[in-house]
C-alpha cells in the first residue's frame, strides 16, 4: 500500500505544500506539516508539493496496511504486533 510520509525532523513548516495540495496536507498543531488523505496519489498537486519542499521532508512509497501509523519509510516503526512489513 502506498502512503505519503511527512518527515517532522526535516519539516520546517513552511506550508508550501499546504498551499500548492491541500487535498492531502494540513498544519498540525506543532506547526509542521501533516497527511490528511492518502487518496488520489498520483495527483499532479502532490508530486508538485513533494517536489516544491524545501527541506525534502515529503516522500510517498510502499508500505504494508497494518494499521494507520505504518509509515512509507524503510523502518516503518509503526510498533503493531500484527505488522508484516518486515521491517
Amino acid at each position: 500500500m502506498e502512503k505519503i510520509k511527512v518527515d517532522e525532523e526535516k519539516c520546517i513548516g513552511c506550508g508550501a505544500c499546504l498551499a500548492i495540495d491541500s487535498e492531502h496536507f494540513d498544519i498540525n498543531d506543532n506547526g509542521l506539516s501533516h497527511v490528511i488523505n492518502n487518496e488520489n496519489l498520483n495527483s499532479s498537486a502532490l508530486q508538485s508539493a513533494i517536489e516544491s519542499c524545501p527541506t525534502g521532508a515529503i516522500s510517498k512509497g510502499e508500505c504494508c496496511d497494518c494499521c494507520d501509523d505504518c509509515t512509507s519509510d524503510e523502518t516503518c516503526n509503526c510498533g503493531c504486533e500484527d505488522c508484516e512489513c518486515g521491517k
